[in-house]
């Protein structure tokens, strides 16, 4: 990237992710491959080493030199090209000796305390934005983590001291399409059970406020169906009869330009944007996990970025896993991470639209 493009940018805090993942190798490639600029590792400084000694020895070339800085105000002290890692406060000791490509409790501690220092950086003006590199659910729960996944974890933590979380909701975006969850990280069943009216008008106004801030100033919102062809007048079901629709009517009421409830089926091809076929809507907010990350993961892992919208700060993160079975290899594709950096940059920058 041009030193044109980076002398002006904030620093980010990236987040060294599942330390037995891909996540430290991921974040190695960003500062051999794109010279990364203005970036703080939260992190194990051990662990990433042994990260870019993996990364360099699969590339055959030279490794970035570590910097383990003691203070995470003092990032931009280390010398230009070198990678500034900070430890933040809980990480395991033997962290280094969790066992790489495998679920462990360990890694799942110092992810969360990753994530808790790194908001607190946020909170504290230190870092602008935030990208977390993959973590893996399980180990986070074998650390006794009450949370399911980033989101929960960092709605929680971004919460004002004494008062309740904000509502968020997770947006997986690329190039073509951006979608919006009304439910996240839960049973299908409990999640049919969690499309309500407020929970879907709250997800409409969400992304239309987060959608003005990206420079789109009366997005186009489509609302996706629950049930088979939005339910077909009822014939195979009659949520959007008695919830989605009521709710996409009350957003109306307030000025919001929403469209649907739309057949889940054809929705996400309408919306996809493509040199010979621009979409009918900037965003489109599905009811639950999989129905909306589907479309935009099928187009690709490697240019898909999850962005959490309604917190008080930019986060952004690549949207595939901790994949396992490439941890240790060096050989890891970090285009996911790359875009999840260059959106939180572009967010945190005031530069438009994504």
């Amino acid at each position: 990237m041009p030193a044109s493009d980076t002398q002006n940018a904030p620093c980010l805090a990236l987040t060294m992710g599942d330390a037995c993942g891909i996540g430290p190798e991921i974040i190695a490639r960003l500062w051999l491959d794109s010279a990364m600029p203005k970036a703080l590792v939260v992190g194990s400084p051990q662990v990433m080493r042994r990260a870019v000694a993996w990364v360099a020895q699969a590339r055959g070339g030279p490794a970035p030199v570590v910097v383990e800085i003691h203070d995470a105000k003092n990032w931009a002290d280390v010398p230009t090209g070198a990678m500034p890692v900070w430890a933040p406060p809980g990480l395991p000791h033997d962290l280094i000796d969790a066992p790489v490509g495998q679920v462990d409790v360990r890694a799942g501690s110092a992810a969360a305390a990753c994530i808790r220092a790194a908001v607190r950086l946020a909170q504290t003006g230190v870092v602008a934005g935030i990208v977390t590199a993959p973590l893996h659910k399980e180990a986070l729960a074998l650390a006794g983590e009450p949370y399911p996944g980033h989101t929960e974890l960092l709605q929680a933590e971004g919460a004002p001291p004494g008062q309740a979380p904000a509502p968020v909701r997770m947006m997986l975006a690329n190039d073509q399409l951006k979608t919006v969850l009304v439910t996240i990280h839960m049973a299908l069943r409990q999640a049919i059970d969690a499309v309500t009216f407020e929970a879907v008008l709250e997800t409409i106004r969400i992304t239309h406020d987060s959608a003005r801030l990206w420079g789109i100033e009366r997005p186009r919102i489509a609302v996706a169906g629950l049930n088979p062809h939005a339910g077909e007048g009822g014939l195979f079901g009659d949520e959007e009869i008695r919830i989605i629709g009521p709710a996409i009517q009350a957003a109306q009421a307030l000025g919001i330009k929403v469209s649907g409830p739309l057949a889940p089926d054809t929705v996400f091809m309408r919306a996809r944007h493509a040199p010979d076929h621009p979409g009918e809507f900037d965003v489109v907010i599905a009811m639950y996990h999989d129905q909306g990350l589907i479309p935009v993961k099928y187009m690709g892992l490697d240019h898909g970025v999850n962005v959490t919208l309604g917190l008080p700060f930019v986060r952004t993160s690549p949207d595939h896993g901790t994949a396992f079975d490439l941890a240790g290899t060096g050989r890891a594709d970090p285009s996911s991470l790359l875009q999840a950096w260059r959106m939180a940059r572009q967010l945190v920058s005031g530069e438009g639209a994504i």
